[in-house]
Order: structure tokens, then C-alpha cells, then sequence
């Protein structure tokens, strides 16, 4: 049987997903990718002049900054950071229903970008690889948007939404960059910064 090249490449490697979210997660496990799970919490606060991609590479290598002590030659430890970006301010996760509808009203029927940063730090260097798509969404109705947060709660994501659920199939109307980006990891450059590292 043939086998998997990135999975052939870190035979000798022990990959770390510092991260408990569950799509990050999967899209490891769909690249074919013998990982373990270690989040470590670190207060997401970065410098007010950062602007968009900015943000979410600062984010993403703050994440790694717990692991640096405990690091062996022969980790890879994976943080990663996703940040709604719309005219010139960042959407983070919203805290409740009420916020949630704001963030949808305001990317309702406008582009917006979804910036991810993921970092990749060993015990000698750190490398961070950042993807940009760019999302267009319908105009939606006041009760879309409260049919969607009442049935998926989408307070874990950016933006105050998921691109893989109800709103995404009745919502995007154009996408240009990678899909896997606005899930959460831009899968296409975790595969080639780690058949590069």
C-alpha cells in the first residue's frame, strides 16, 4: 500500500496541536497526521496599532510561547489564530446572542477577509505561514440570523460564524482563497510548511 508522504516525512517527529478546537483537529486527522492534543491557555491580548494579519500572527505565536520551555528536538508544535477582518476592525468571538447578531448584521451582505496564522515552533526556530480568503455575504434577514445562532451557537468562532454550517450553505455567495482557511486551517500550507520543515 502506498503510503501517506507528509505522515513518511515526520515518522521521527512527535507533532503537538496546541489547540482544543475540534476543526483544527479534524483537519489533522484528514491529513493523515499522528498528533497529540496539548491547548495551553494564554491570554489572547495584542498590541492595539495590529492590523489584520498582524493580529493573527501575533496571536498564533503568543500561543506557542508556553511550550518553548518544554520542547524536545523532536517536536513540532502546531498554535494556530483566525481573525474576522472587516473594515479595518477585527471580529473576535462573541461573548453572547446580542453580540453575536452584531458581527452578523455587520458582515451581512458586504466581503470581509478571514485571516489564519499558524505557527510551527521547534526547539530551534519558529515559522509562521498566514492565510487570506476573502468572503462575500448575502443580505440576510434579522430572522436568519437569529435562526442560526439559536441552532448552532457559533460563540467558539471568529466573526460569530462557521462557514461549514446552515449560514455558510445559504450564505456565501463568493469566496476567493482556500474554503479550509475560513473553517479554521489552511490545510494546503500546513501540509507544505511541514513537508519543508
Amino acid at each position: 500500500m502506498t503510503k501517506n508522504p507528509l505522515k513518511e516525512k515526520l515518522s521521527d517527529k512527535n507533532i503537538i496541536l496546541g489547540s482544543g478546537s475540534p476543526r483544527r483537529k479534524m483537519f489533522l486527522e484528514e491529513l493523515g497526521l499522528d498528533f497529540e492534543i496539548r491547548p495551553k491557555s494564554v491570554e489572547e491580548i495584542y498590541p492595539e496599532e495590529l492590523q489584520g494579519l498582524e493580529i493573527s500572527e501575533y496571536l498564533a505565536q503568543l500561543k506557542a510561547t508556553p511550550f518553548k520551555e518544554e520542547l524536545e528536538s523532536n517536536h513540532i508544535v502546531i498554535t494556530s489564530d483566525t481573525v474576522v477582518w472587516h473594515n479595518k476592525t477585527s471580529l473576535a468571538k462573541a461573548a453572547d446572542k446580542g453580540e453575536a447578531f452584531k458581527m452578523l448584521r455587520t458582515l451581512s451582505g458586504d466581503w470581509h477577509e478571514v485571516i489564519t496564522s499558524v505557527c510551527f515552533t521547534t526547539k530551534e526556530n519558529q515559522k509562521t505561514v498566514s492565510s487570506i480568503t476573502k468572503v462575500k455575504l448575502k443580505d440576510f434577514t434579522d430572522d436568519e440570523i437569529n435562526y442560526y445562532i439559536d441552532t448552532c451557537r457559533p460563540f467558539d468562532k471568529a466573526g460569530a460564524y462557521g462557514i461549514q454550517e446552515w449560514i455558510g450553505m445559504i450564505g456565501i455567495s463568493e469566496i476567493q482563497g482556500s474554503y479550509t482557511n475560513v473553517v479554521g486551517l489552511p490545510t494546503h500550507l500546513v501540509y507544505k510548511t511541514l513537508m519543508e520543515l
